[in-house]
């Protein structure tokens, strides 16, 4: 049983237009999106097209260029306009060292899950040379056979994500700025009143001490209160 191609070509077209509406969204044209990610102009348009699909580490990067969730690729929702720039890391160097990342990452991966080389490339419909490719992180893997390999391999696509680097820690800083935004309103005023910092601060150790050490400072409360 080979994967099914129609589904990898349906999701490369829905993928294209969702990076399409974040381009379009975020005022920003073909030829500056291309060259945040290093790719040429017209392989941007491939992408937005469906024709061809990016790498994660390509799109984690247009993400943070265009300032919105990772998240957006996987929804079906468009975008609202907005502005802003911000300082770009070297990308393309960056993305070079995620794609290494992610290729030792699935190689890890379908060796925990005892998978040959060329029995996966036969699911896949690649060469072998070309998964190794992928594996050896010498050619980029394009997102729909990113997320079927995942799939296969027992793996969630979201640990492949960038975790740790600039692109990591601005998703998480962008999705705690979400979180916060679903707060209820007496939260949010809670949370950003000078006067109250102590109190999140007491909760924040709180939260990192261990159970014993939570039922200690219990018990010394009731032994004060009573």
């Amino acid at each position: 049983m080979k994967v099914d191609k129609k589904s990898l070509s349906l999701r490369a077209k829905v993928l294209g237009a969702l990076i399409r509406d974040a381009r379009l969204a975020s005022e920003k044209d073909l030829q500056t999106c291309a060259e945040a990610i290093g790719v040429s102009k017209e392989r941007f348009e491939s992408y937005e097209l469906g024709e061809a699909s990016p790498s994660l580490p390509e799109l984690e990067a247009l993400a943070y260029m265009l300032d919105i969730s990772l998240e957006h690729f996987w929804e079906k929702e468009s975008l609202s306009s907005r502005d802003g720039q911000k300082e770009m890391p070297d990308m393309e160097r960056l993305i070079q060292l995620r794609q290494r990342m992610i290729g030792a990452m699935l190689r890890q991966a379908r060796m925990e899950a005892d998978v040959q080389l060329d029995r996966l490339a036969d699911y896949m419909d690649v060469s072998v040379p070309e998964l190794e490719a992928y594996e050896l992180g010498e050619k980029a893997v394009p997102l729909p056979q990113l997320e079927v390999l995942s799939g296969v391999l027992n793996r969630s696509i979201r640990e492949f994500q960038d975790q740790h680097g600039p692109v990591g820690q601005w998703r998480s800083q962008y999705q705690a700025l979400q979180d916060f935004m679903e707060l209820p309103l007496e939260m949010q005023v809670f949370i950003t009143r000078p006067v109250n910092r102590p109190y999140l601060d007491l909760a924040m150790r709180l939260s990192g001490m261990s159970v014993d050490q939570l039922r200690s400072v219990a018990e010394g409360l009731l032994e004060i209160t009573y």
